[in-house]
């Protein structure tokens, strides 16, 4: 009897110091935590940071500028010149900048261009009849698409006297492009292009004799003969990098010589001739008149 009681006790104890071993064992199958699968984290990429932003002082709304790659800011290139603090969506020219005096030379990164228009040149830069041309004409038919020249910022899209609808371009290589006597505009100021998208239709619009293209190429509103730069029988720049200096700008000089008679009420070619110097034949050539051309009050007549 003595021996079943104290078996008893024994087994009674195991049983309880046996339980806590179970039920621990039990609890830890049920609530054992799983490790999650590692997460790969992917670097975002980093925000673009445009180093040229116009804001709504300027262009009278807020437009982001698209990351262009572009080699403009490259080591030995120009920096935008300090006068594009200036932004006009009117003005053509707003610098007032003359660079026939300018020191040194510019190296300005060209790499970028693509043809406005691969069609013959009608009409080259340069003085035509009593007037500078200060572009060169490119042939278009009606409705055929006008390209960016160089990548950049719509500055100016507007009707103009002469010009019919333009579109002027500041291209992140200092330049600036004009396209003139469009017959429809498809950009708007501050939309950011690269070179070779439409920004318009070729037209007839302004002053002009036919549809064609009037394209000006620019530095500081001051206007470049294209042909120091482009080629165009091949459609390309004759170098990838252009070296402006101040011989680009030497055919101001002689603009600056040129003088004109307002005509005015009982003048004649002779009169002129007569108070000028210069001979009827003279004038006449000048002028790309005849001696029996009609004269119009408020007419200009180059003298020289």
């Amino acid at each position: 009897m003595h021996n079943f009681f104290y078996r008893l006790i024994v087994v009674a104890a195991f049983t309880v110091l046996a339980a806590p071993t179970f039920v621990y064992a039990s609890s830890k199958k049920q609530n054992e935590v799983v490790a999650p699968t590692p997460i790969i984290k992917i670097k975002s990429p980093e925000t673009y940071n445009p180093s040229y932003r116009l804001t709504r002082t300027l262009l009278e709304r807020t437009r982001e500028v698209l990351p262009i790659d572009d080699n403009v800011r490259s080591i030995g290139f120009i920096e935008m010149p300090e006068e594009y603090d200036i932004w006009s969506n009117v003005d053509i020219n707003p610098y007032q900048v003359n660079m026939t005096d300018m020191k040194g030379t510019l190296l300005i990164d060209l790499s970028s261009y693509y043809p406005p228009s691969k069609k013959y040149v009608t009409s080259e830069f340069g003085f035509r009849k009593a007037v500078f041309h200060y572009g060169i004409d490119l042939k278009v038919h009606k409705g055929d698409s006008v390209y960016n020249a160089f990548d950049g910022i719509v500055r100016v899209t507007r009707r103009a006297s002469g010009y019919g609808y333009i579109v002027i371009m500041r291209h992140f290589n200092g330049l600036e492009t004009l396209y003139g006597h469009l017959n429809k505009i498809t950009v708007s100021p501050g939309d950011t292009l690269k070179s070779g998208m439409s920004i318009g239709l070729g037209g007839n619009t302004g002053r002009s004799t036919g549809y064609h293209l009037h394209f000006e190429i620019r530095y500081l509103g001051n206007p470049i003969n294209p042909k120091d730069i482009i080629d165009f029988d091949s459609f390309t720049t004759k170098n990838s990098i252009m070296q402006l200096s101040a011989q680009n700008f030497e055919y101001k000089k002689e603009i600056d010589k040129i003088r004109y008679w307002t005509i005015r009420s009982g003048d004649t070619l002779s009169r002129i001739a007569l108070k000028t110097g210069i001979s009827v034949s003279k004038l006449c050539s000048l002028n790309g008149i005849t001696k029996t051309s009609i004269l119009r009050i408020g007419q200009r007549i180059r003298y020289t």
